[in-house]
């Protein structure tokens, strides 16, 4: 999916580029990138494909910053069939880590670096912040089903064989009980992790939604 989604964006094509390129070529946007050193820093990309990623980046966002509308416009056109409009701001919320309703190119390469390239515990922690949707530190059963009605209604239902629609709640359910180990209503990151890598139905079921991401 992400893949997709760097290609609509023409992300997608991570040569090797010039050596005389300059940084990040920052005089032509509103809002101007952390430097290329601090940014390899924090990402597993090499500086070229930084470079690359950016100058796509770039193209489809002339500002340096995707507001959430565009977001949806951009990563709707992947289900035409479905209602993706929810899950995508669900998404979008897990991509602007600072909250100020834009997701920056710093903001969208971290999290790409982390989906594309981390270990598990890393992309299992950012799967916990795209469920804990008001970034309270838990996860709760309700916030469980609003992610997975929303992915349901994005694909859920055009899929063979046909899925109920007590699906979901079904789905989380059953999530749900073997996460809240301590009975207390909520999932810790801690719980979550570990119950993702203990058990094998979870983890496939997280493969399959990494898809969507």
């Amino acid at each position: 999916m992400f893949l997709k989604l760097m290609h609509l964006l023409g992300l997608i094509d991570i040569t090797e580029t010039d050596s005389s390129d300059s940084d990040l070529e920052l005089s032509t946007v509103r809002h101007q990138p952390e430097g290329l050193e601090q940014l390899q820093a924090q990402t597993k990309f090499t500086r070229k494909e930084l470079q690359s990623l950016y100058r796509g980046f770039k193209n489809e966002c002339p500002s340096g910053l995707v507001d959430e509308e565009t977001f949806k416009t951009i990563y709707s056109q992947f289900f035409p069939q479905g209602d993706a409009t929810t899950y995508a701001h669900f998404l979008f919320n897990a991509f602007d880590m600072d909250r100020n309703g834009s997701i920056r190119f710093e903001d969208f390469v971290i999290g790409l670096s982390v989906l594309l390239r981390g270990s598990v515990t890393e992309k299992l922690n950012w799967a916990f912040n795209l469920y804990d949707i008001n970034k309270d530190g838990y996860i709760t059963k309700e916030e469980m089903l609003a992610i997975m009605k929303s992915i349901y209604d994005m694909m859920g239902r055009y899929t063979y064989p046909c899925v109920r629609d007590d699906a979901p709640f079904e789905h989380v359910e059953k999530f749900f009980q073997k996460m809240d180990r301590n009975r207390d209503g909520v999932v810790t990151i801690d719980e979550f992790i570990e119950t993702c890598q203990k058990d094998e139905n979870i983890m496939s079921s997280m493969q399959l939604f990494e898809n969507v991401i």
